[in-house]
């Protein structure tokens, strides 16, 4: 099957402040804030919403095509996808523009400041879905370009492609009327708990009037699971207990990878689910979103668990 991952590629630049933050910022002069800090180094990590899940998704045996914008720096990301076996035909070079960025500093209590730059995640990826069977094609609309994001659920739904649509991180940026119509015709909403309310609140649909618009809502609640919601009712899918948790941020697209494996097979949603909770919990193992390995034995042995 043809597994479409649509979203972002971005090197994620991760910094560590040795001391706190709030030391340094005085309240009555925010507005005239200007503080530098000095960090003990810098470590370059592989990010990415469709970087991310297709990294998970060939640990597990696919091979998924992204579709996605890169810049001018991108011969470092092709090489890494190569190296792990992931095509790179579908994805747009942007010539002009740094490649997405994410530049992290973390102070010793844990608060972030985060700058991101789009850079090439501004243009579109045009990607020709004529040249795929609507029957062997499953496609994920992850956060990514926007106008990809409301573009490509129109494509799918006028030629019959199921997809995924998984807004994220870019759910600030939409107005009422697109998100409705990006979820419309979906098979699966995917969402966490945080991102379900937001919706709800800038639609004015509750999760009943949702399920008019997508085939069924997979909620993921971290360390809690996740949540199967259908017309029929909601299911709890447990959280598949890591060995260790080193970093929860490549979580939710590991989770990702390991529902669209399931999927990929025909299974049912609840197994796709725990399929999901698995792959997961090795992300939460590692430092980074692309960082950690599996084999089917590891594989299986975590979703025996569950």
């Amino acid at each position: 099957m043809n597994i479409i991952i649509s979203g972002s590629l971005a090197y994620d630049r991760i910094m560590d402040f040795p001391g706190s933050f709030s030391d340094h910022i005085l309240p009555d002069k925010i507005h005239v804030l200007n503080v530098c800090f000095q960090v003990n180094g810098m470590k370059e990590k592989f990010g990415g919403t469709a970087g991310n899940i297709a990294y998970s998704l060939t640990l597990l045996g696919e091979k998924p095509l992204v579709c996605a914008a890169i810049g001018l720096d991108y011969q470092r990301y092709f090489d890494w996808l190569s190296k792990n076996g992931i095509a790179t035909e579908h994805i747009r070079i942007i010539p002009d523009e740094f490649t997405a960025g994410a530049y992290i500093t973390t102070d010793r209590s844990d608060n972030q400041i985060t700058g991101f730059n789009p850079g090439a995640m501004k243009y579109t990826t045009d990607l020709n879905l004529d040249a795929f069977s609507p029957a062997d094609t499953l496609m994920i609309i992850s956060p990514g370009n926007l106008e990809d994001m409301k573009h490509y659920p129109h494509v799918c739904r006028q030629k019959g492609i199921p997809f995924i649509f998984d807004p994220g991180q870019s759910l600030p940026m939409w107005n009422a009327e697109d998100l409705i119509e990006a979820m419309r015709g979906s098979r699966i909403l995917m969402v966490n708990d945080y991102e379900l309310d937001l919706i709800i609140a800038k639609t004015g649909l509750d999760k009943k009037a949702l399920l008019d618009l997508t085939g069924l809502i997979i909620t993921t609640l971290g360390e809690l699971g996740s949540r199967v919601t259908t017309r029929d009712g909601e299911i709890e899918i447990p959280a598949c207990r890591p060995a260790k948790v080193e970093d929860p941020t490549g979580a939710g697209d590991a989770y990702r990878s390991g529902l669209l494996f399931g999927m990929a097979r025909g299974l049912d949603i609840h197994q796709c689910a725990k399929m999901g909770s698995a792959c997961a919990s090795f992300a939460v193992e590692c430092y980074g979103t692309q960082e950690h390995t599996f084999g089917p034995d590891d594989f299986q042995a975590k979703l025996s668990t569950l």
